[in-house]
């Protein structure tokens, strides 16, 4: 199910986004408090030039970010310190200000090979190390992939199919090998958020609601146990 929310300024649509993944991580607090769960409320973000203003507003809100733990719904291949690493935008963005207290969970460990890395996060979500994301703010191409789960890699039907959490994605027409949360994981996430902006990517997004396609956001779109809140920018 999709809930669209539409905003014509793009500051409005981040404060609104803040605000309601805010809500989201103080509910997921609430509960495992009430659970007494000792592991941490576990946020993943995307990386783009969409959510900077979204992860500063964000990282300004004050609530109890030692319980938070920070990850990524994807990342690209490369060292943190590379100006395509999500790990680096999210360093710089959201880690910071009352966010600086929060644990930070990166994907990518360039030292090792990817098959490797994917291995060994795969074996950290089986022994508790790492969660399943309780909030993510997922992005969305105008081909309709999110995280990175794209039509046109050679891991598409196994990152679409298996029930392991991560995989590794070789995009056919994108830049650089990833890593990326699996569908069955993003289907599993109790709040999913979708930043985007444009008419092409409403269209796009629509078009794939609307019948099933292959690609990632019409998945997720057409699967009737996922709830999607999309925060669109006409700008």
């Amino acid at each position: 199910m999709i809930e669209l929310h539409a905003f014509d300024d793009p500051r409005a649509q981040s404060d609104a986004l803040a605000k309601a993944v805010g809500d989201a991580l103080h509910a997921s607090l609430a509960a495992d408090a009430r659970a007494a769960r000792a592991r941490p409320t576990t946020l993943a973000v995307s990386g783009g030039t969409s959510p900077r203003p979204f992860l500063h507003t964000l990282s300004t809100q004050p609530f109890d970010w030692k319980r938070v733990a920070v990850t990524l719904v994807d990342d690209r291949w490369v060292p943190e310190a590379d100006d395509a690493s999500n790990a680096r935008l999210a360093r710089e963005t959201l880690l910071q200000n009352a966010a600086r207290e929060a644990a930070f969970l990166p994907l990518v460990d360039t030292a090792q090979a990817l098959a490797a890395q994917v291995a060994a996060l795969n074996g950290d979500v089986a022994n508790g190390a790492r969660h399943l994301p309780d909030v993510a703010v997922l992005g969305m191409g105008e081909d309709g992939h999110t995280a990175s789960i794209f039509a046109d890699a050679p891991e598409w039907e196994h990152a679409v199919s298996t029930a392991e959490p991560f995989v590794a994605v070789h995009p056919g027409a994108a830049p650089h090998a990833r890593v990326s949360w699996s569908m069955s994981a993003l289907k599993k996430i109790d709040r999913l958020f979708l930043l985007i902006a444009g008419r092409k990517k409403l269209d796009v997004l629509k078009a794939a609601a609307a019948a099933p396609q292959k690609n990632a956001i019409s998945a997720l779109a057409n699967d009737k146990g996922v709830r999607l809140d999309v925060y669109w920018c006409a700008n």
